[in-house]
């Protein structure tokens, strides 16, 4: 009996429920069509407006920070792999080899403790800021829904009192519905009047405390992995003093744009070009009179058809700046301060009126500049040697022009 008791309590409840719902949705259709006038509170709309913006706001706080949480740990894991290649190539007899790793377990370290700090001052604060709004917001829609059952009730009520044939029964027992209706509209009324003007202005302080405690973390890190940056940059000057005679410069890779005439830089050789199997070259004495003339390409095999062309070059050595050897009419002036022959592997368009115009095969003798603070990184200072075989004038005839468009010859 007590179980069908039970169930009868709980049909009841549902039924009560379903008439409730009915009411409240007729009394929303009266209110619309103007049938039915509606208790309003600009102050309580107000405030409810407030809750809506803080609560986005927090929101879409919480969803930056967590992508700035999963940024850092992205850069924790891009750094350690950074340091994981620099203690693999770091070789054992290498001087500093124990402080290098160390200061990557360190780092690695730092990274974590940063992380972690975020989480618990940042993250999880948030977290707790926000852990407040879903019940307020329930509140919020319940006293909206009160709200129309008192204006239901109230009208009821008003209803009964207006008609012809009064039943001062029907109208005692409205009576008494509007006044608990009332009640339990205005006790949620009250604690949500004082609960939102004050969770409104929380939010200047939790914005402050947030910010502040993510500024501070960042400010200690970043002064913790400095101190491990100058300490891994000592490590390595270190290595490279005692390894000076094995040092070389690494060039940076020139621009693609044209030189400037203010600082030069060298524009790469053409795309497809043969830069990455340059032609091989052999300069040797004098061949005898039966050998192929300088300059002659061997002939080659069909077999041969792949493989990168060999250019054969001979140089007569020079005297005084005088070819010697062969007859007068093959007699060569070389300009004062001549150094070394470099041949042009790819044409060179001149973009300045001080730069050489050069094609695929010329061969330009190199000179100093008259100024070497003049001279750019990549760039040398030249005539070609055709036009200084012709025109012996070393003013009208020099030039600079990229060095990686050229390969030394002699």
């Amino acid at each position: 009996m007590a179980e069908m008791g039970s169930k009868g309590v709980t049909a009841g409840k549902i039924a009560s429920n379903v008439q409730k719902k009915l009411t409240r949705a007729q009394e929303k259709v009266l209110q619309k069509l103007g049938k039915a006038d509606e208790t309003k509170d600009e102050q309580f709309e107000q405030c409810v407006q407030n809750f809506n913006k803080q609560l986005n706001e927090g929101t879409r706080l919480q969803k930056d920070l967590r992508t700035y949480l999963a940024s850092v740990k992205a850069m924790h894991e891009a750094s350690k792999k950074l340091n994981e290649c620099l203690q693999e190539v770091y070789e054992p007899d290498w001087p500093g080899r124990d402080e290098a790793n160390k200061i990557a377990e360190n780092n690695d370290l730092l990274w974590m403790d940063y992380h972690q700090k975020l989480v618990d001052q940042a993250l999880l604060t948030m977290d707790t800021y926000l852990g407040q709004f879903p019940d307020i917001k329930s509140r919020i829609a319940k006293r909206g829904r009160k709200l129309v059952d008192y204006d239901s009730a109230r009208h009821h009520y008003e209803s009964l009192q207006t008609a012809k044939k009064k039943d001062e029964a029907k109208i005692a027992k409205a009576e008494e519905e509007l006044i608990k209706a009332q009640k339990v509209f205005e006790e949620m009324n009250v604690d949500l009047q004082e609960e939102l003007p004050s969770l409104w202005n929380s939010r200047v302080g939790f914005y402050v405390n947030t910010f502040q405690s993510i500024a501070g973390l960042e400010e200690n890190f970043h002064k913790e992995m400095s101190k491990l940056n100058q300490n891994l940059n000592d490590v390595l000057v270190s290595l490279e003093k005692q390894h000076g005679s094995n040092t070389f410069t690494v060039k940076a890779q020139p621009s693609d744009n044209a030189p400037a005439k203010e600082n030069k830089s060298p524009s790469p050789p053409p795309d497809g070009s043969p830069a990455a199997t340059p032609e091989i070259r052999v300069n040797h004495e004098p061949e005898p009179a039966s050998a192929a003339p300088p300059g002659a390409a061997l002939p080659k095999s069909p077999s041969q058809s792949s493989l990168p062309a060999v250019v054969v070059e001979t140089f007569p050595a020079a005297v005084n700046g005088t070819v010697e050897g062969g007859s007068g009419a093959g007699r060569l002036d070389l300009p004062p301060g001549f150094m070394f022959k470099v041949q042009a592997q790819h044409d060179y368009t001149a973009t300045d009126t001080d730069e050489l115009q050069l094609k695929a095969g010329d061969v330009v003798l190199v000179i100093p500049f008259q100024n070497p603070e003049e001279q750019d990184e990549g760039w040398l200072m030249g005539v070609k040697e055709s036009d200084w075989n012709q025109h012996k004038e070393l003013e009208k005839c020099r030039g600079v022009f990229p060095e990686n468009f050229t390969e030394r010859v002699q």
